[in-house]
């Protein structure tokens, strides 16, 4: 594979939205140095952050990982500009996240810039604070050597942006077989536009935040029966990496373990044939039948939650009750909402379904959960 400067590129890209923590709740270091280790020794240099990522922490130990450990030629570094992040206020708040990173980096100028999250109830907010202008003076500048966004939305949105901005040099999409052909994220034809447009593209949840990591059982039947010996996450990751077009495929790693395994599928990695594909649209049909709650926990609801909800958390306990016992599931829930707010407290003020990236109905399912506080 060859990205858009023709330079050779390892497939894999080391996402630190989901790193390992501690037991009090902060981001392990010391393990993310190890993996950090792991990633360069096989050939990997594409580090992906962001402002908002674990309110600042996930830069940080880039910085302390990555950025303090190595020279700058080991690695390039993505990280991004969040206009509707909370906090975010105005033009000038928006713009004083770009110089945060920076500093939190230490990364001297950043190889990938992104604008983050852009979808239909954000988009125009990098308009009116003059984001795009003010990414491409950092390029001018030498602080960035390439601009791109990250997308979570409707095919027409993205052939509109990248008709208005075509200094765009690649853009992040949310793929994986769950997604290929979801309506409601559109990975192929938001992919197929890519293409068109000649934009490279960044994977960004090639195992759905986890989902296909551990798929429902239905899911790991239809690939059990292909007898090939991989992981789950591998047969994820290996779908993703066998489209073109690619810059590379980010996955957030919470584990040694995890990144053991995604380097072991990149030592071992070939394009899918059509047989092996065929055991993708099984699981894929699996997934279709499943009526499970699609969220991916990038926690982008509850950060600016009135009412403090755990979201992502009420939905993972759902999503995993099936068979449980009901004194289970309510303990689980109980556990997940403990000093958080709990499903019954919504406000119905919408501040959720404006800006989540999968576009679930967030209002309504949360009712639907209501019956664990019974």
């Amino acid at each position: 594979m060859r990205d858009y400067l023709g330079k050779d590129t390892y497939k894999l890209g080391f996402g630190l939205m989901r790193l390992p923590k501690r037991e009090d709740g902060h981001i392990d270091v010391e393990q993310v140095k190890t993996m950090a280790d792991q990633f360069i020794a096989a050939g990997g240099t594409y580090f992906d952050t962001a402002f908002v990522y674990d309110g600042g922490e996930s830069e940080a130990a880039f910085k302390a990982a990555v950025a303090d450990r190595y020279p700058r030629s080991a690695y390039t570094v993505a990280t991004k500009l969040h206009a509707a992040a909370a906090g975010c206020k105005d033009e000038k708040t928006a713009k004083e996240q770009f110089y945060t990173s920076l500093t939190r980096t230490g990364a001297g100028y950043f190889d990938y810039y992104l604008l983050h999250a852009i979808q239909r109830t954000t988009y125009r907010k990098y308009d009116e604070y003059h984001l795009w202008d003010f990414v491409k003076e950092q390029k001018e500048k030498g602080l960035i050597r390439h601009i791109g966004f990250s997308f979570h939305a409707d095919p027409a949105l993205l052939e509109t942006l990248l008709d208005a901005h075509p200094e765009t040099e690649f853009v992040q999409l949310q793929i994986n077989y769950a997604d290929w052909d979801n309506p409601g994220v559109a990975s192929r034809r938001n992919w197929e536009i890519c293409r068109a447009y000649g934009k490279p593209v960044v994977v960004m949840e090639p195992v759905k935040g986890g989902i296909l990591a551990d798929p429902i059982p239905a899911v790991k039947e239809a690939l059990d029966q292909a007898g090939r010996g991989w992981s789950y996450p591998g047969w994820a990751l290996r779908f993703v990496l066998s489209q073109e077009g690619l810059l590379t495929v980010l996955s957030g790693m919470s584990s040694i373990a995890q990144m053991e395994d995604n380097l072991s599928t990149l030592r071992d990695f070939a394009p899918l044939d059509e047989e092996t594909l065929s055991y993708i649209k099984k699981a894929q049909a699996a997934l279709d039948a499943d009526k499970s709650i699609p969220c991916t926990a990038c926690h982008y609801c509850s950060e600016g939650c009135p009412a403090g909800i755990a979201i992502p958390e009420i939905f993972n306990v759902v999503n995993r009750s099936k068979g449980s016992p009901q004194f289970r599931v309510v303990r689980e829930y109980t556990i997940v909402t403990l000093d958080k707010g709990k499903a019954g407290d919504c406000l119905k003020c919408g501040q959720c379904e404006n800006v989540c990236p999968q576009h679930l109905p967030v209002m309504k399912l949360l009712k639907d959960c209501r019956k664990l506080e019974e």
